[in-house]
């Protein structure tokens, strides 16, 4: 790739990280809805014997070292997504193109979601939760800045996708090395549940917005692929009259 696709690739990539954050920022401004199907997904969790968000968070909140790790790590998560992406780009420019039109289906996807169904997080919506971040995070109540965007979890959908990305790059010559990279997500899955961040169903959401992203991105037509050959009028006449070959 050329000095100066590459200067295109990073500013486009950067380009529409803004305007995802700024649309983004749009959505979930509707507290009373959003605190509504907070308390619906919370009865649900109930039903389903999956209400873990407060005993483990109030057990983190116990344990103060591993809380400020764990506010670190909820911050830090950036830092791998930038990673990834780089070396995606130096190793496999084929399996980097995948994943990044991979990573932008995430984010079409995700934003009809977070306009439709608001959803305020544990650490507003459910009693007694402590918020972590905010108390143990280097940027204090930053976590309270934007929307009520809790479904599904992007941190966990993100920490999915450098799994996928890692996991795609080295299967072919690293087979026994490449699963490691879910460890990732998993770590991650504990951390924003710990820290009163979300939902055990907002992870399913996230699960599922990865999976559509892959099977979209599966389903698109690749830039610079071939296209099927079309037949040009009169091509396919046939000269009756030619002798039998």
């Amino acid at each position: 790739m050329s000095r100066r696709r590459k200067i295109a690739e990073v500013a486009g990539l950067l380009a529409w990280f803004v305007v995802f954050t700024w649309l983004h920022s749009l959505m979930g401004r509707d507290h009373a809805a959003a605190t509504g199907n907070a308390l619906t997904l919370q009865s649900i969790e109930r039903t389903l014997h999956l209400d873990i968000t407060l005993p483990v968070n109030q057990w983190l909140a116990a344990h103060v070292p591993l809380a400020h790790v764990a506010a670190w790590f909820y911050r830090a998560y950036y830092l791998v997504i930038v990673g990834v992406l780089v070396w995606a780009f130096r190793r496999d420019t084929g399996v980097y193109r995948r994943v990044r039109r991979t990573m932008i289906a995430m984010m079409v996807l995700v934003l009809p979601v977070y306009w439709a169904v608001p959803m305020s997080p544990p650490r507003f919506a459910l009693p007694g939760t402590a918020d972590i971040v905010a108390l143990y995070g280097t940027l204090g109540d930053a976590s309270r800045a934007g929307g009520w965007t809790a479904m599904p979890s992007m941190h966990v959908g993100w920490s999915l996708w450098c799994a996928y990305a890692v996991w795609t790059a080295l299967r072919p010559t690293r087979p026994r090395l490449a699963p490691l990279a879910w460890i990732f997500p998993l770590l991650m899955v504990a951390d924003v549940i710990a820290t009163g961040n979300h939902y055990v169903l907002d992870i399913v959401g996230s699960v599922l917005l990865v999976c559509a992203a892959i099977g979209l991105t599966a389903l698109l037509p690749r830039p610079g692929s071939p296209s099927p050959p079309t037949s040009r009028p009169g091509s396919a006449r046939v000269n009756l009259g030619a002798p039998p070959g």
